[in-house]
């Protein structure tokens, strides 16, 4: 009796139910549930199940599937259900790019103010560059990015700043899943000329996108790096071509580089060794 009653508190007697069709009240009941675990310190099945007024068997249901991601954990000598180690990742990824963004702001209005162009902070996703922030400059014309706007790595300064810190083997499988899609006559489209201008951007310390996603507009860029020196997004300073002409790329390259390398320090990142400070 004593170990029914200790099967019955984690999980169901039975569990043969039909797969839920309703993916998206099936995603809300799994949110719910996740929340219900997390606000507690192990919950038993029963628990959980009064709490988010499902039957035993869908709320099983749910926690098996969150468990398989790693989002919840089942103790089998309570038979209680707690938070998983994965929620912990998420959370922690937020609070990674929730810093980045508040102590880049000073760093992006110095960067604006000498320049004279607009400054933007970009993070990497699986297959592209997320812009998360802007300090716009006082000029009639600039450069405008929504907080949310996605970027291909390969027409996009602080994607070719990421790519060239990266091992070649990865920016190879990067490529192959995004693609190297052509948006202008001078997009880097030939993965030869790409890589060729990946290895100087690794020399030089920062990158330049010569109109290759937006005619008429000029993109100076370098990369950030996390504790373990790998590239996890970058600064950049976007201007319309007549401002940011070549001759000015060798004044604005290193403010930008230098730009980049104080935001990884703020973060506890590390510029990897050799990179040029």
């Amino acid at each position: 009796m004593e170990t029914t009653e200790k099967r019955q508190r984690g999980r169901p007697r039975a569990f043969h139910g039909p797969s839920d069709t309703a993916s998206v009240q099936s995603l809300d009941r799994a949110l719910r549930i996740l929340a219900i675990v997390a606000d507690g310190s192990g919950l038993s099945l029963s628990e959980i199940a009064a709490q988010s007024g499902l039957p035993a068997s869908t709320a099983y249901r749910m926690l098996t599937t969150l468990e398989n991601h790693g989002m919840v954990e089942f103790d089998s000598t309570d038979q209680l259900w707690s938070i998983g180690v994965e929620t912990y990742r998420m959370g922690a990824a937020f609070l990674r790019r929730r810093k980045l963004v508040d102590r880049a702001r000073t760093v992006m209005q110095e960067l604006m103010e000498k320049t004279g162009e607009t400054a933007n902070l970009g993070v990497t996703e699986d297959d592209c560059v997320v812009f998360v922030s802007q300090v716009e400059t006082h000029q009639a014309i600039r450069a405008f990015f929504r907080p949310g706007t996605r970027s291909s790595f390969h027409a996009s300064g602080i994607g070719k700043a990421v790519l060239a810190h990266l091992e070649p083997e990865r920016v190879g499988a990067i490529l192959r899943r995004a693609g190297l899609e052509r948006f202008t006559e001078k997009t880097l489209s030939d993965i030869s000329a790409l890589a060729r201008d990946l290895v100087t951007i690794k020399l030089r310390g920062w990158s330049v996108d010569d109109e290759e996603r937006h005619p008429g507009m000029r993109c100076v860029a370098a990369a950030i790096f996390n504790e373990f020196g790998e590239p996890i997004g970058g600064v950049s300073v976007s201007g319309p071509t007549v401002r940011v002409t070549p001759e000015r790329l060798a004044e604005i390259g290193p403010l930008v580089h230098d730009a980049a390398a104080a935001v990884t320090k703020m973060i506890g990142g590390r510029t990897p060794h050799g990179l040029t400070p």
